[in-house]
C-alpha cells in the first residue's frame, strides 16, 4: 500500500464563506480544502501554507489542529499507480493574511472561490470538505 500524506486548511471570512478549491485530477471535477501533499523534510503547516498560496493566492496563518483523516483508496480507482493509497490528510483551521484570489496554473486544481455555507452542500465536492468543517464546527 502507498501512503500520502498531505495538509489542508478550513479558511473561512468574516462573511460566512469558506474557500475551496475545485480539484481536477479526479473522474470529474469537485471542491475540495485547500491544501497537498507534504514534501520531503517539510513540516505540515509548511505544507498547508504553501499549497493555499498555489491553490488560491492567498498567503495564511495557520491556526489550531483540527484533526487528522484516514482514506484508504482502492488500487481500482487510483488516478496513478496500481496499488492502494492511504491518504493521511492532517486539517488545519487558517486565517488570510495577505495576497489576493487567483488560480493556480498547472496544478491539481484549477480554480478556488468562496462559498457561504449553506451553499456548500449542494456543490460537487470531496469528502475532505464535510469532514473539514465539522472538525472546524462548521457542520457538513
Amino acid at each position: 500500500m502507498d501512503l500520502r500524506v498531505a495538509a489542508y486548511a478550513v479558511v473561512t471570512d468574516d462573511d460566512g464563506r469558506v474557500l475551496l478549491s475545485r480539484w481536477i485530477e479526479g473522474s470529474k471535477p469537485a471542491w475540495t480544502l485547500p491544501g497537498g501533499g507534504m514534501e520531503p523534510g517539510e513540516h505540515p503547516e509548511e505544507t498547508v501554507r504553501r499549497e493555499v498560496r498555489e491553490e488560491t493566492g492567498y498567503d495564511v496563518e495557520v491556526g489550531e489542529l483540527l484533526g487528522i483523516d484516514s482514506h484508504v483508496v482502492p488500487a481500482r480507482r487510483r488516478i496513478h499507480g496500481d496499488a492502494p493509497l492511504q491518504a493521511l490528510r492532517i486539517l488545519y483551521r487558517a486565517r488570510i493574511v495577505g495576497g489576493h484570489l487567483a488560480y493556480e496554473i498547472d496544478g491539481s486544481t484549477d480554480m478556488a472561490e468562496w462559498f457561504p455555507l449553506d451553499a456548500v452542500r449542494r456543490l460537487e465536492r470531496t469528502s475532505l470538505v464535510g469532514y473539514g468543517l465539522r472538525t472546524a464546527g462548521l457542520g457538513a
